[in-house]
C-alpha cells in the first residue's frame, strides 16, 4: 500500500442512520442555522485519537446499526463508541481499536449491544467540503453532508478519504457513557429559570428516575416520568444551548441536543454538561437516567479529566 492513496468508503446499506460529523457549525445561529456535530463528542475524539488525527477530523456517525460499508483500498480505520455487533466480513470486531482493512472487505454494523452510536474514523478524516465552517448536516437545513444538501448518507454514496496505514492501537474501555448501574447519572448545570418550577417539581426533577422515551433523536430526547411543572409555562423565546432541559406544558422534560432549533420558549431547569450530553447520545430508549445538579467548576474539571483521559487510555497493540 502506498503511503497515501485516494480511496472511497462505499455505503452499501444505511439502515438505522449514517452521517458525516465533525465538532459542529458555530457562529451561525443568528442566521437561524443549527449547530449539529457529533452527538457523542467524546467517542468522536477517541476514534480520531486512535489514528492520530486532529480531535474534530470528519468521522462517520453510525446510529443503531443496519449499516454496511466497503472500502476501495487497503487502509486502517478506528472505531469508538457503541458496540453495534460489528463484523468485518465474518469476524466480529469491537470498538475502541484500530482495524486494518483490505480492499473490498465489508464492515457490517448489525444492532445495538451496548450504546447507540459508533464513530468510524479514517486517516486524516473523510475528505468532504465544509460549508460555513463545518460538514455537519441537519435534515431541515439544505447544507452540509457529502453532497452539501443536508442529507444523511444513503446506499450508493461513496465518501472519499486518503487511505494509509497507521500503527495498531487499542483503547481501555473507559467511555464516559459506560455504566454498570441500572440508572445513568447525567450532570446538570442548574439555570436561572429553575426558580420558576414549583417546589415539589424541582425536587422531583432531581430525585426521580427518568426514562428515555422512544421519541429521541439528535435534535432532542424526551424523558418520561412523574410530571414537573413551571409557574411560567410559556416564556419569550430565547437562544438555546446544547443540553438545555426544557419543561413543556405536559411536564415531561425534553433535552435539546446538537441538532436543536436555535430558539425556544419553554422554561429550562438547566443544561446537561458536555460530558453528560455525550453520555445521553449513547442512551437507548428505555434507559433510566437521573439528573444531578453540579457546579460549573465541577463540570469543567470533569470535562478536562475526560479529555485528558482519551490520550492516556490509548496503547499500542
Amino acid at each position: 500500500m502506498s503511503p497515501s492513496a485516494k480511496a472511497h468508503c462505499h455505503i452499501e446499506q444505511a439502515g438505522g442512520g449514517c452521517r458525516l460529523q465533525d465538532a459542529g457549525r458555530f457562529g451561525v445561529r443568528h442566521l437561524g442555522l443549527g449547530q449539529g456535530g457529533a452527538f457523542d463528542s467524546v467517542s468522536m475524539r477517541q476514534a480520531n485519537q486512535l489514528l492520530g488525527n486532529v480531535p474534530d477530523a470528519v468521522v462517520m456517525e453510525i446510529t443503531l446499526g443496519q449499516v454496511c460499508l466497503s472500502f476501495s483500498h487497503h487502509t486502517t480505520i478506528a472505531l469508538a463508541g457503541a458496540d453495534l455487533k460489528t463484523r468485518l466480513d465474518d469476524q466480529p470486531v469491537a470498538p475502541g481499536r484500530t482495524i486494518e482493512l483490505k480492499a473490498g472487505q465489508r464492515l457490517f454494523f448489525q444492532a445495538p449491544q451496548d450504546g447507540a452510536r459508533t464513530y468510524l474514523a479514517v486517516p486524516d478524516g473523510f475528505d468532504v467540503t465544509a460549508e460555513l465552517g463545518s460538514i455537519t448536516a441537519i435534515a431541515r437545513e439544505p447544507l452540509g453532508g457529502l453532497h452539501q444538501d443536508g442529507r444523511p448518507l444513503v446506499k450508493g454514496d461513496s465518501v472519499p478519504f486518503k487511505a494509509s496505514g497507521r500503527p495498531a492501537r487499542y483503547m481501555e474501555m473507559n467511555e464516559p457513557w459506560r455504566c454498570t448501574d441500572s440508572v445513568m447519572t447525567l450532570d446538570v448545570l442548574p439555570g436561572m429559570q429553575a426558580g420558576t418550577l414549583r417546589g415539589e417539581s424541582l425536587y422531583r426533577a432531581y430525585q426521580q428516575r427518568w426514562r428515555v422515551d422512544e421519541r429521541a433523536d439528535s435534535m432532542g430526547v424526551r424523558l418520561t416520568g412523574e410530571p414537573i411543572h413551571s409557574l411560567e409555562p410559556q416564556m419569550i423565546s430565547e437562544g438555546i444551548v446544547a443540553g438545555a432541559i426544557q419543561v413543556p406544558p405536559d411536564g415531561q422534560p425534553i433535552i435539546l441536543a446538537n441538532d436543536r432549533q436555535t430558539i425556544g420558549g419553554y422554561p429550562k431547569i438547566g443544561a446537561l454538561t458536555p460530558l453528560a450530553l455525550a453520555r445521553l447520545g449513547q442512551c437507548l430508549p428505555g434507559r433510566c437516567v437521573r439528573l444531578k445538579p453540579v457546579s460549573r467548576a465541577g463540570a469543567l474539571a470533569a470535562w478536562r479529566d475526560a479529555l485528558a483521559g482519551i490520550a492516556s487510555a490509548i496503547h499500542a497493540s
